[in-house]
């Protein structure tokens, strides 16, 4: 096993230039999920991310057989989904979760048939699956630091009212803000998350790059100003000693990063002062 200092050779080795390159990614894309995904824990919208994640998924198929961007292919199908979930939500006969289901499920099974139809589909398939963080390119570097950097600058001009929807909705539509906006407007962040963090960590792991960060970040604070400071922290650490695992142990790279998420989260919720220990320890006094 590599050790940490040559891990850090490594980094600057000229030979291995596509290794820093997928260290910055990953840390990147960690780190902006951890911030959207403070949104969808505190929303306790988990769902919404595991389907977003699906929902885009046809948008980075036709993206990708046209050689265009799958930035902006897998946002429009995002968008373009929750959209029809939302006017079809409208039918009250129809609960959400039902119609999120059906559409977001029918959305990766046409992103499925679309890849089917490119040249070495099983290796593409594989790729939007699993991920393929060594073929990192500049422009890819380029598409993500711009595209999170957007993310973050969106979010942070309207975090207050993002916050206020989710904590009392009625309160929100009481001081007129725009409630089915900042939801579209949410839903659009996760789906730029989801589709900067594909080749990081593939479409199948994507969702836990959004959540076990955040969520784990709720376990060491009730502030979420804390919490969206730590759970970028947590995600951009996971994403680091994940990538130096896999490449010293030569371990699958987004499979890694998201173990080691796992297993900080279950050592906070094992020993934080609001995990199992505390809570344990306040039942017995």
């Amino acid at each position: 096993m590599l050790t940490p200092w040559d891990f850090f050779t490594d980094l600057t080795n000229p030979l291995l230039v596509f290794l820093p390159k997928a260290l910055l990614v990953a840390v990147v894309c960690s780190m902006v999920a951890g911030v959207i995904g403070s949104h969808v824990v505190l929303r306790g919208m988990a769902f919404i991310g595991d389907a977003v994640a699906h929902a885009v998924f046809p948008g980075l198929a036709v993206a990708f057989l046209m050689q265009g961007s799958l930035l902006l292919g897998g946002a429009v199908a995002g968008l373009v989904t929750a959209v029809l979930v939302a006017i079809v939500s409208q039918n009250r006969r129809l609960k959400e979760d039902s119609v999120i289901g059906i559409l977001f499920a029918g959305a990766f099974a046409l992103g499925i048939v679309i890849i089917s139809r490119a040249p070495g589909y099983s290796g593409s398939l594989q790729q939007f699956l699993f991920g393929s963080i060594t073929g990192i390119t500049d422009d890819d570097i380029v598409v993500v630091c711009v595209a999170g950097a957007l993310v973050l600058v969106l979010e942070q001009a309207v975090h207050k009212e993002l916050v206020t929807v989710a904590l009392d909705r009625e309160t929100a539509r009481a001081s007129h803000l725009p409630v089915f906006a900042l939801d579209l407007l949410l839903s659009v962040l996760v789906t730029m998350t989801v589709v900067i963090s594909v080749q990081v960590i593939g479409n199948v792991l994507v969702l836990a790059l959004l959540v076990t960060p955040a969520a784990t970040a709720r376990l060491l604070t009730d502030r979420l100003g804390r919490m969206m400071i730590l759970a970028p922290v947590i995600g951009g650490l996971s994403a680091l000693v994940g990538l130096y695992l896999s490449w010293s142990i030569d371990l699958p790279a987004g499979g890694t990063i998201v173990l080691v998420a796992t297993a900080v989260f279950l050592l906070c919720w094992l020993l934080a002062p609001r995990g199992l220990l505390g809570w344990m320890r306040r039942s017995a006094a």
